[in-house]
């Protein structure tokens, strides 16, 4: 695929805004988080695999609060509802990043220049067995990851594509204190 600029014509990169998203570090009992691994089809995944793992994230929708937006979210990627989760946290702000340049002009229409996001932990109360990446959602969502793990929250920095990463240590920092065992 050709690398293509389908920014607005005269829009340059720093002007754009940023898209308004929400994050879900979904903790089990034994304080590890959800990671999951991108599949290649759902976006720019890194070049090298090992940085291809991410937490639950993803836009909110008009007329959605960011948590109605992050128990959606989780639903839409992991099957998990929102009745086997409990809040534990809201991130005490908004973390942004902004996408490579050459990222930027093909997602989302080459509109934003990144994204801002509201950041909840959750504790999962419910079973493995429920979480479903390769049918979320009963089959109703495209698959986003093609393979999921508990991992210590602390690692997650170094498993996220790079230019994520600052977010991540803030996420990290922020919900520190849930990761341990229940």
């Amino acid at each position: 695929m050709a690398d293509r600029d389908t920014r607005p014509a005269g829009s340059a990169l720093a002007d754009l805004p940023y898209r308004p998203c929400v994050g879900i570090a979904l903790f089990n009992r034994d304080g590890l988080v959800f990671a999951g691994r991108r599949a290649r089809e759902a976006g720019l995944v890194a070049e090298a695999p090992a940085h291809s793992w991410q937490m639950p994230q993803g836009g909110i929708d008009p007329g959605e609060t960011p948590e109605e937006a992050a128990l959606r979210e989780l639903y839409e990627e992991t099957s998990v509802r929102p009745d086997s989760v409990r809040l534990l946290a809201e991130a005490p702000g908004w973390y942004s990043y902004d996408l490579p340049s050459v990222a930027a002009g093909q997602l989302w229409k080459g509109r934003y220049r990144g994204q801002t996001q509201k950041w909840f932990a959750f504790a999962f109360e419910g079973a493995d067995s429920e979480i479903d990446i390769l049918r979320p959602g009963g089959g109703a969502h495209k698959a986003e990851f093609d393979a999921w793990r508990w991992e210590p929250l602390a690692n997650l920095a170094e498993l996220i594509i790079p230019f994520k990463r600052p977010v991540y240590q803030q996420v990290i920092a922020a919900f520190a204190p849930f990761a341990r065992p229940a």
